[in-house]
């Protein structure tokens, strides 16, 4: 059977897939990792170990006799750099994007190019530090001048990933496109500073996500992608099998609301809220909203399971409960403080105490946890729609399976169209699809994606 091999990389789960020539998952395999420490001490992916398992990982698919591997490509999370020398050795860890920046590091950038504000529009990237990728670059080379005197090339992760198979440093529009800070959108080129800087003699050549090149392992010939930015990758199969607007909501760790039919500007608001905007794999712009909704969920999760006696896993079993909804609707105003995400106009409280002793049972406070995290998503898609007069909403990832943030969510959109995926591929597939460069059949679709909670909760 012909197929292809995608590694689908997140921050949690690492991920290898096989699809037939229909996209059909024909074989899938999952691992997590430890974190290690880098040179700081902060915590990071253990990229010896990852690089270790994904050629294990191909080489033991291609020794498979029911598969002939045909194409090879990658979808990760971005904002993560991976720097080689002239030998193609890493030269530094991979540096988490939740790393620390700073303070006086960044100020003395945006003395140099900014006004922020002006920064910000025009790089589409809300000013965030580590995770705008492009000052990874700048603290390399002003706080690890050793390090950054031994780099030839920065490849962004994905990049990274198929140059470990191709032995090709390239660069692609949806990882240059990610708020990163690099990428001028107007002018369609990297932003002035980054000449200043001389950081162009860094980057790779710019080619078309769906680029591809021919390797031999052995005496079989497989195509390598160059890998495709995580976000833009879950978006490619709903844009390639819609005709009309839609929002997707790709959930996991970050949850983003990704438009790619508004034309519309960004403006400061939108970027102080997170509302920035992606490439897609053609170059054009997809206007987004980041929330960190994944995270935010996690810390809660372990803070009531703490705080009434209970397992860790109990909240992947607590079901819909009308009796406990209907309690609910006397709380008007936010009970909880987001730890790792805030609310517009408000800023993030790690310290604030939540008043938990409301709640007489944790299945109270959890749906009380999922009703203010699906108003924030709310919130936060509707940035993403903007003035889009669009009414149909995809749901792909981790929280396609939790019934109550969907329930709620549902509540909080009346007169939208909410589809789920069946199973979370979305990222997966779209890589796999860059590589095709070609939609799925309709009936895919079909079978794949079926609507759901198109009507609010009733009490």
């Amino acid at each position: 059977m012909d197929v292809t091999a995608i590694f689908d990389i997140g921050k949690t789960n690492k991920k290898f897939f096989l699809f037939d020539s229909a996209f059909r998952e024909v074989y899938r395999s999952y691992t997590r990792f430890e974190e290690t420490t880098d040179d700081d001490g902060a915590p990071c992916d253990k990229l010896e170990k990852l690089t270790e398992w994904m050629r294990t990982t191909f080489a033991e698919a291609l020794a498979d006799p029911r598969f002939n591997i045909r194409r090879l490509n990658f979808s990760t999370y971005g904002a993560s750099f991976v720097h080689i020398d002239e030998a193609g050795a890493p030269v530094t860890p991979l540096y988490n994007y939740l790393k620390p920046m700073p303070a006086d590091l960044l100020d003395r950038f945006m003395d140099q190019y900014g006004p922020s504000e002006n920064w910000q529009v025009q790089t589409a990237s809300p000013l965030m530090g580590m995770l705008n990728s492009g000052l990874q670059l700048y603290w390399l080379k002003y706080c690890k001048p050793d390090f950054f005197g031994r780099v030839h090339r920065s490849l962004h992760f994905p990049q990274y990933c198929a140059y470990l198979f191709s032995g090709k440093a390239l660069t692609e529009y949806t990882s240059i496109g990610c708020h990163t800070g690099l990428w001028h959108f107007k002018e369609k080129d990297y932003h002035p500073w980054v000449y200043a800087e001389n950081l162009d003699s860094c980057m790779p050549s710019l080619c078309p996500t769906t680029s591809a090149t021919p390797v031999r392992f052995g005496n079989r010939e497989v195509m390598v992608g160059v890998g495709i930015h995580d976000s833009s990758a879950a978006l490619l199969p709903y844009i390639l099998a819609n005709e009309e607007p839609f929002l997707l909501l790709s959930t996991g760790t970050w949850n983003i609301a990704l438009n790619a039919f508004s034309t519309q500007v960004l403006n400061e608001d939108d970027l102080t809220n997170d509302c920035l905007n992606f490439l897609r794999v053609d170059g054009m712009p997809v206007r987004a909203a980041r929330l960190f909704l994944g995270n935010e969920y996690k810390i809660w999760a372990r803070e009531l399971a703490s705080y009434y006696g209970r397992l860790y896993e109990t909240h992947r079993s607590v079901a819909f409960d009308p009796a406990i909804h209907r309690q609910l609707q006397r709380i008007t105003s936010p009970v909880f403080q987001w730890k790792s995400m805030k609310r517009p106009g408000e800023t993030i409280s790690a310290t604030t105490t939540v008043p938990l002793e409301q709640f007489t049972t944790y299945e109270m406070a959890y749906h009380q946890l999922m009703r203010e995290l699906a108003q924030a998503q709310c919130q936060s898609l509707k940035l993403a729609q903007g003035q889009s007069d669009i009414r149909k909403l995809y749901i792909d990832g981790g929280f396609v399976d939790n019934t109550l943030f969907l329930r709620y969510l549902a509540e909080a959109l009346p007169g939208y169209t909410i589809i789920t995926t069946e199973s979370p591929l979305g990222s997966a597939l779209g890589a796999a699809m860059a590589i095709h460069n070609r939609a799925v059949d309709p009936e895919f679709i079909l079978d794949h994606f079926s609507p759901q909670l198109q009507k609010p909760i009733t009490t």
